[in-house]
């Protein structure tokens, strides 16, 4: 049973910067893509970004690119969101999710796993 733990929200003045984490269990996640999605109130979850397993290859949305960094920690199973030069619209509550297999998808209805959330509040 995969099972997926964010942690690291909080609140930040914008401009500033925050770590999240997603400790990772139950699986081995060679084979997994891992990803970031967010959701504001009154408003869909969307995608923010995503990475294979191995790290070879990542993803972002338009809306972070540049400003976020998805990257992973094998020896402690978990996998790490650097949000950099925060903004106001990235005030939501942040999931991480997992799938099976090697194909990218910014769709969270491909997603398999989801942690519980974790909030963050950029304040301007």
């Amino acid at each position: 049973q995969v099972h997926l733990v964010e942690s690291g929200g909080g609140l930040v003045q914008a401009g500033g910067s925050l770590r999240l984490s997603c400790a990772a269990s139950g699986e081995t996640f060679s084979s997994y893509i891992m990803g970031w999605f967010r959701q504001a109130p009154g408003k869909e979850r969307e995608f923010v970004a995503a990475m294979r397993w191995t790290g070879d290859i990542t993803r972002y949305a338009d809306s972070v690119k540049g400003r976020f960094t998805i990257s992973r920690d094998n020896a402690k199973n978990t996998v790490y969101l650097l949000m950099d030069s925060l903004k106001a619209e990235d005030t939501a509550v942040y999931y991480c999710a997992a799938r099976s297999g090697r194909l990218f998808h910014t769709a969270s209805r491909q997603y398999d796993y989801w942690g519980q959330g974790t909030q963050v509040t950029v304040s301007s």
